[in-house]
């Protein structure tokens, strides 16, 4: 994009003498590629840091996984990339399911790109 403003700045000041087109274009150059690299710098230092996803998508998963008496005990919900996230959930259950099961559960939310399921037996005490 820059490329293309600098060639219409040359242009217009060789074919319309508006020789103050080029140093224009040069500051707009420099906003486009300032904003994009500051936008670049956000991401990537939250994917860096591993920020936590909005607690919206961790409700729906929890909404997903808990049923049927089924509970998760423990949740790790992490972005990995711009638009991707990974989890790792353990789920303890009276009645329990393959790893695969609980999957399928959560294969209409968009942005899990990995995912990692423990499923537990719940023991009840003898009693």
């Amino acid at each position: 994009m820059t490329s293309v403003l600098a060639i219409g700045a040359l242009l217009t000041g060789r074919f319309f003498g508006w020789t103050w087109m080029d140093p224009v274009m040069g500051i707009v150059g420099a906003l486009v590629i300032a904003h994009w690299s500051l936008r670049l710098l956000r991401n990537a230092g939250a994917v860096l840091l591993d920020t936590v996803v909005g607690p919206q998508l961790a409700a729906r998963i929890r909404t997903k996984l808990e049923v049927d008496g089924d509970r998760i005990s423990d949740l790790h919900l992490w972005r990995v990339g711009p638009g991707h996230a990974a989890l790792i959930a353990a789920i303890v259950s009276d009645q329990p399911r393959s790893p695969e099961s609980y999957k399928a559960r959560l294969a209409d939310l968009d942005g899990l790109s990995h995912i990692t399921i423990e499923v537990h037996p719940c023991t009840h005490p003898a009693g």
